[in-house]
């Protein structure tokens, strides 16, 4: 009968500290191989721009395609934008392409140019003319099969820097950063903003000591509210500040000019606006630029979300406060807000209201002159109101009433030439 040699008297069974031992160095080796394909994935990868200007020649230019704020502007943009994108992310692309955006539409002698700038995210070591004639590979068959636009074959890709693509979005009006760096949009969350959030606010301010908010529209022009200068109407006493601080400006500028409407009435807050001109012009960057202004035409729909900010205090009888505030408020028809309960009649059709049913959030003292934007489908920001008056602060049924800026487009456009 087979019989077993006698071996050693170590256990079969392995020692419970190699065991530990093992499992650990498997979880290492495994958060090593994770934190790898995560960074290869998602952090070995670089953002690059670039640019092409579409000749359009179907289309014949006009003065409705000057403004960002025509419905024709924003139609002809969203259409190219449109084309663009799917085009892109029907390509071998798809994975790298982020998103496409017309910055400026100028006229051509053959019809419109469309200047536009693309976003896409590649690895680092990726060949960035390699990359271009990709693009322009697949642009190009784009172009051969247009639709209903007809666009000139010949277009050209110019890749182009962060640094380039924000100057060309701050030459334009109405961007935030997320629309400057073609990000994903980022949630406005909180009551105090960030640098650069709200890059037209401006902070007026009398003998160095905030006085009313104002909106930045071109880099030498400001509009505000015409109570501001009630008792200060001498610009020497007046110099403009940009940045969210008003204890440290990132720009500053003396007052030439203070143009209050002719019409202001006290007594009834009507055509309370101003347009101030600064001594000099302002250097745009990607916190400090303009807002958009709206044509005399456009809706500011009952319901519809929109932001107040400003330096003003937090309640009412407060002091004002160093760093921007945001508020979320919501469009309030003349009519709601012209009832019994809340303003009973003294809304003028030149007014706008904007607030929460339940109030809360408001302008308030400090904030005068300071803007109310709304965002338009393609993610530019205009100016909406500029903040007037109301009854105290935040209280239910008593929002806070605004300049309507659309009411005053041509005045705007008569005493600032924009």
């Amino acid at each position: 009968m087979y019989r077993p040699a006698r071996g050693s008297s170590t256990s079969r069974f392995l020692n419970p500290y190699v065991i530990c031992f093992i499992v650990v160095a498997v979880v290492v080796i495994l958060a090593v191989i994770v934190a790898l394909l995560i960074h290869f994935l998602a952090f070995d990868k670089k953002s690059c721009f670039f640019h092409s200007s579409f000749q359009i020649r179907n289309v014949q230019y006009s003065d409705q395609l000057n403004s960002p704020a025509t419905q024709e502007y924003r139609l002809l943009s969203e259409r190219i934008e449109s084309m663009i994108s799917q085009t892109l992310q029907g390509s071998n692309l798809r994975n790298q392409f982020i998103r496409a955006h017309v910055v400026k539409l100028r006229q051509d002698s053959n019809g419109v140019i469309a200047d536009v700038v693309m976003k896409f995210r590649v690895s680092r070591n990726n060949n960035g003319d390699a990359m271009k004639r990709r693009v322009q590979d697949v642009l190009q068959q784009m172009l051969n099969n247009s639709g209903s636009l007809e666009i000139n074959p010949s277009t050209t890709v110019t890749e182009i820097t962060g640094q380039d693509t924000e100057t060309i979005f701050t030459q334009q009006c109405g961007a935030r950063p997320d629309l400057i760096t073609l990000s994903e949009e980022r949630i406005i969350g909180g009551t105090q903003a960030e640098e650069g959030d709200w890059p037209w606010q401006v902070s007026l301010q009398l003998n160095n000591a905030h006085h009313c908010g104002g909106i930045l529209i071109s880099n030498t022009w400001i509009l505000t509210a015409a109570h501001c200068f009630r008792s200060y109407s001498d610009p020497r006493q007046w110099t403009a500040t940009f940045g969210i601080s008003t204890a440290v400006s990132r720009q500053r500028m003396r007052i030439r000019t203070i143009l209050v409407h002719n019409n202001y009435r006290s007594a009834t807050h009507e055509n309370d606006i101003a347009a101030v001109q600064l001594e000099g012009a302002i250097t745009f960057t990607r916190n400090i630029h303009s807002v958009c202004l709206p044509e005399a035409t456009q809706n500011i729909t009952p319901g519809s979300s929109a932001y107040v900010t400003g330096w003003g205090s937090l309640e009412y009888g407060g002091n004002t406060v160093t760093y921007l505030q945001q508020g979320r408020v919501r469009i309030i028809s003349n009519e709601v807000c012209n009832a019994p309960a809340s303003y009973n009649g003294a809304v003028l059709p030149t007014m706008v209201c904007a607030g929460l049913s339940q109030g809360g959030v408001d302008a308030c003292q400090g904030d005068s002159g300071g803007p109310l934007v709304q965002e338009d489908s393609r993610r530019l920001w205009f100016v909406v109101g500029i903040v007037s008056w109301g009854y105290q602060c935040g209280l239910p049924d008593k929002p806070g009433v605004y300049t309507r800026v659309t009411a005053y487009r041509d005045w705007i456009r008569e005493q600032t030439g924009i």
